[in-house]
């Protein structure tokens, strides 16, 4: 047995087809389905139900491609805690972000981690709240940015910053005429088209709403933001939206009047996340620094993005 025949299986557990699992490894089909049935001559066990149409591991081969999962993981930070002595600043970090954040900030945070580590190729991954933990807890992640709370004893969190929330509603909507600056007391009884389930921010949607005394519009759940946006554009209905979603380089929609709450608004609190046993723990918390250097009025509904200048960012290197 050897590493590459776990990768070979660990291919085939996600994949559940030789041609795509061959694919992914960069090897040729027949090469793949070899070393599998090798794997399985050498264990004695039969790790694979090959069928015309699709392959499905046994009980046992999804055991077993579980635990190979872990010691690949183990693997790749043994090479991580090398690369991170010879040079903690170079090297390969992979970041998960979740869909309601990703779009929005990396524009204005991966310029941020270029000039504080111009030799850190990083590698991007967006994928909802529950896969980035997943893919943390197994290694194939090396840290992430989702929103609090967690409730996960395996990582460490270190918070970055609150992001407001703001109203959005068609331009003929009552709201849009208030005399007073937006409460939440504002939305009672009002219907909020939501995002659809596994969505962390239609779990924080649906606190606001029910705060509020408000609901979720019935018959419709979009997938992202921009549907939401889109929605509201069309008078469909109204909608929350983070700050960072409204900020350049994000255009203005017509027809989405945005609303400001008065006092403390609902909002969200990001965090960036890794594993207790990472070996990159000190590396790490001077990342989270470099990312709280966010522009203040990112964060602030109505207020016009400054660029950093540019003796901050020579002074950030």
């Amino acid at each position: 047995m050897n590493l590459r025949d776990l990768h070979y299986l660990v291919a085939l557990a996600e994949h559940r087809h030789f041609g795509r699992a061959a694919e992914a490894s960069f090897v040729s089909q027949p090469t793949l389905s070899t070393q599998i049935k090798k794997l399985e001559d050498e264990l004695g066990v039969a790790l694979v139900e090959r069928t015309p149409r699709k392959v499905l591991l046994t009980e046992t081969g999804r055991e077993i491609a579980r635990r190979a999962r872990g010691v690949l993981a183990e693997i790749d930070e043994i090479k991580a805690i090398a690369q991170r002595t010879r040079d903690p600043e170079s090297g390969t970090l992979r970041l998960g972000i979740f869909p309601t954040l990703g779009p929005y900030l990396l524009p204005h945070l991966v310029p941020l981690v270029r000039n504080r580590y111009p030799r850190l190729e990083l590698l991007l991954v967006e994928d909802k709240t529950e896969q980035v933990i997943r893919m943390l807890r197994e290694g194939s992640l090396d840290v992430g940015i989702l929103a609090l709370p967690l409730h996960e004893d395996s990582l460490i969190t270190e918070f970055l910053f609150e992001e407001p929330f703001v109203l959005a509603v068609p331009d003929s909507h009552p709201l849009v005429h208030l005399k007073h600056r937006l409460k939440l007391s504002d939305l009672e009884d009002e219907s909020l088209l939501l995002l659809e389930d596994g969505h962390c921010m239609r779990d924080q949607a649906l606190e606001v709403c029910q705060l509020a005394g408000a609901g979720e519009k019935s018959g419709f759940r979009a997938t992202s933001l921009e549907t939401l946006r889109q929605m509201v554009a069309a008078n469909v209905g109204i909608t929350l939206l983070p700050t960072l979603a409204i900020k350049p380089p994000m255009s203005r929609t017509d027809n989405v009047h945005l609303i400001e709450f008065s006092g403390h608004a609902p909002s969200r609190r990001i965090a960036l996340v890794w594993r207790k046993s990472s070996s990159m723990n000190s590396f790490l918390k001077g990342m989270a620094e470099v990312f709280r250097g966010l522009p203040p009025d990112l964060l602030t509904p109505g207020t016009t993005v400054t660029k950093i200048p540019a003796r901050q960012k020579a002074a950030s290197k």
